[in-house]
């Protein structure tokens, strides 16, 4: 997996990618080539076999503040209708490529996760958050809609049509405590233990199936547009795929032996 990356912070170590926004001092906003270079290194990511999980932490404090006023906002309202859903479909993308690169991704989150940042967090498949996390879907109160990158259909599935829409319509900022119990946070815990429980959580998926979570993550995505029948019969054939991966057999003969299974996403 490349790490030589331009906008961002990027490193690898033993199956375990860790990125982060590399702009603390204006609480990591998004540009344009930020966008872009994050949405070409999902796109590539799943292709790489050698990263299992990644982790997308905080930097100095902050998640991020979203699109970058001076650098984005700007420049957004001296563009024309072509330009501006050149940019809108961008950004989408990086959506995309996070839900569809194959590995599992798990949000730290910190201080101010908002915007576009709030998006990063949602397209996440788990996510962690100290008590300072204040995550705010905030398109509504510079005066655009709330469905930007996909949150009139991920948000509502992961917390509810009624609260989504009310963080939607109001752009107000959803705290650790009320996304804890939301279901939008898996855990909240302190800010030194942040990336150490990421990290941990991290390891276990790494550890784990890798081809198998790969299927469980393409599901996971998939299953939104089917009918109850549709998605059983998809199961079906994803299970039976995985029965001929040589991990499956690894674990069944560990259990035998009483052994813990080693696998090695075959």
């Amino acid at each position: 997996m490349r790490t030589n990356v331009t906008h961002f912070n990027c490193s690898v170590s033993d199956g375990i990618a860790e990125i982060s926004l590399s702009r603390p001092e204006r609480k990591n906003p998004l540009t344009f080539d930020s966008y872009a270079e994050l949405r070409d290194w999902f796109r590539d990511l799943q292709y790489d076999d050698t990263v299992k999980a990644v982790v997308f932490g905080p930097n100095g404090g902050n998640f991020s503040s979203g699109g970058d006023v001076h650098d984005i906002i700007g420049p957004l309202t001296k563009m024309n209708m072509k330009e501006l859903l050149a940019f809108t479909r961008m950004t989408g993308d990086l959506v995309k490529a996070m839900v569809n690169c194959g590995k599992p991704v798990i949000a730290a989150v910190d201080g101010v996760c908002a915007g576009a940042g709030a998006i990063i967090s949602m397209a996440s498949d788990l996510r962690i958050a100290t008590p300072e996390a204040k995550t705010a879907f905030l398109f509504n109160r510079v005066g655009l809609a709330g469905c930007d990158m996909g949150a009139c259909a991920i948000l509502p599935r992961i917390i509810g049509q009624g609260r989504a829409a009310e963080l939607l319509y109001l752009g107000r900022s959803m705290s650790a405590e009320e996304g804890h119990a939301w279901g939008y946070f898996n855990r909240v815990v302190a800010a030194d233990d942040l990336l150490t429980n990421a990290r941990d959580l991290a390891r276990r998926i790494a550890d784990g199936p890798g081809f198998a979570n790969m299927m469980t993550k393409t599901m996971l995505a998939q299953e939104w547009s089917m009918s109850i029948e549709q998605a059983i019969e998809a199961e079906a054939q994803a299970q039976a795929i995985c029965m001929q991966g040589q991990d499956f057999h690894r674990a069944y003969h560990a259990f035998i032996a009483k052994e813990r299974p080693v696998f090695e996403a075959d």
